[in-house]
């Protein structure tokens, strides 16, 4: 079976005072191990990592430009 890779941007959400968390939660709901998950954000989501860790993911952080943070989730088998 193949690694599912769902993609979030958030970027506009957090420009409109939106919360994205519950977003992000429904996003990663369905994924398996080794599965992925790309957040993109308009800043390094600090508080976001330890909620992910809990659930098993593992990630990586890349900034892209000025106000454009990736971060790469990958679900722990």
């Amino acid at each position: 079976m193949e690694a599912k890779i769902i993609e979030l941007d958030v970027r506009e959400d957090l420009k409109n005072k939106i919360e994205p968390f519950q977003k992000i939660m429904e996003a990663i709901g369905s994924l398996k191990a080794a599965d992925t998950f790309i957040l993109h954000a308009p800043f390094k989501p600090v508080p976001l990592f330890a909620v992910m860790k809990a659930k098993g993911f593992t990630h990586e952080v890349e900034e892209i430009e000025k106000k454009h943070w990736q971060v790469t989730f990958v679900k722990k088998g």
